[in-house]
């Protein structure tokens, strides 16, 4: 019996390395794509699984990771996208460069691999595509356009597909990641009030595949996900 495939595109040390760790546990075959695909060669080892080179920004960096993910694995029967950017800025710093970038990888990004991935997807009549979110897809805070401006258009995309797909069978869903994440960023400190004051990767990538298993007469489009003690 083939296994079925995920493809986890953007995979940091963070989510992204425990989406991959999360899918392969459940006997999935996993593709990872990242920029540099060296830094995951360990953790494609580990999972049993491929890394892929690819630029989310360049149509036919996309065009060709899926065309070898097939390929090689089969059509992907999972796709989250957790590719990003984000360089710190207020509107009199900014420059059009960087903000273009932040866009381009944010969201632009994930309409090349949401498209791509509903491509194979659709003469199948199912499949999930799953994209992450950040509070700043729902509120812009001063210094942060940078990274609302693509994260709002990445959730408007999320609600498209899934109007568009979901009566075709496959699953859209955008997940609202509502805090920090322990350890995805360099420098990270444990939370003063206990580790589980932050999200933990593992427990957001359970949410994921969680939602992959959903039975289709209840599928979730939106989950915002927080620590306990966060404020919102």
């Amino acid at each position: 019996m083939t296994k079925s495939v995920a493809l986890v595109v953007g995979v940091g040390p963070g989510l992204g390395s425990a989406l991959v760790r999360r899918f392969a546990a459940a006997g999935m075959t996993v593709a990872m794509a990242r920029r540099n695909p060296d830094k995951v060669q360990d953790l494609a080892g580990e999972a049993g699984g491929r890394a892929y080179a690819c630029d989310v920004a360049d149509p036919a960096s996309v065009a060709a990771l899926f065309d070898s993910v097939e390929g090689d694995l089969g059509a992907p029967d999972l796709v989250a996208f957790n590719a990003g950017a984000y360089m710190r800025g207020g509107i009199l710093e900014i420059t059009p460069e960087d903000f273009e970038r932040c866009w381009r990888i944010g969201c632009m990004g994930g309409f090349l691999v949401g498209q791509a991935a509903a491509r194979r997807m659709v003469p199948a009549g199912q499949g999930t595509i799953l994209f992450t979110g950040a509070t700043a897809a729902l509120r812009g805070s001063a210094g942060f356009m940078n990274l609302a401006v693509p994260k709002f258009g990445l959730r408007a995309l999320a609600q498209s597909m899934a109007r568009e797909l979901g009566p075709k069978g496959v699953h859209v869903a955008h997940v609202i990641i509502d805090g920090q994440i322990a350890g995805e960023r360099p420098g990270y400190r444990p939370d003063e009030r206990g580790e589980d004051a932050v999200l933990s990767p593992e427990a957001i990538a359970e949410a994921y595949y969680q939602l992959h298993l959903q039975q289709r007469s209840a599928w979730t489009q939106e989950l915002d996900l927080r620590p306990y003690v966060e404020k919102f």
